[in-house]
């Protein structure tokens, strides 16, 4: 959550999606490890010729306020990147693709800051949903060496 590091990822999640094809309307995920990644695209986009807006998609909906599951501007019929800060089982981005779609959002895909690839990738794959990471642990841990 560096002003760098939301500069960074911002800007390469944006041109990740760019470069997918989904032409998506909005992204976010469930919270907390995705919140980060989705504002940081957002605010690269509202810096381009097409925003993109962002949402969070809560554990559980709050029994008080909006009582929603997804909060921000997220609309039915939304095209939307289901975003991840890591990719390691797939289960907190099937979560929120489920959250999404039965709030009448289409998920396009997808994208991850890192895949730790313990299965995620595939288990997100067979359900349908193609995935992009901007890196692996393993081209992490080979950069630290």
């Amino acid at each position: 959550m560096s002003p760098e590091g939301l500069v960074l990822i911002g800007q390469l999640g944006l041109e990740a999606l760019e470069r997918s094809g989904w032409n998506v309307q909005s992204v976010g995920g469930l919270t907390l490890g995705a919140d980060p990644v989705a504002y940081a695209i957002a605010y690269a986009s509202g810096l381009s010729a097409r925003s993109i807006r962002a949402f969070t998609v809560r554990k559980e909906p709050k029994s008080h306020g909006t009582a929603q599951l997804i909060e921000g501007p997220f609309a039915p019929g939304d095209h939307v990147a289901i975003v991840e800060d890591v990719i390691t089982t797939g289960a907190s981005a099937l979560r929120a693709a489920n959250a999404v779609t039965s709030n009448g959002g289409v998920v396009a895909g997808v994208l991850a800051v890192v895949d730790r690839s313990e299965g995620g990738r595939k288990a997100l794959q067979e359900r349908g949903f193609p995935v992009i990471a901007l890196t692996t642990a393993a081209d992490i841990i080979a950069r630290m060496s």
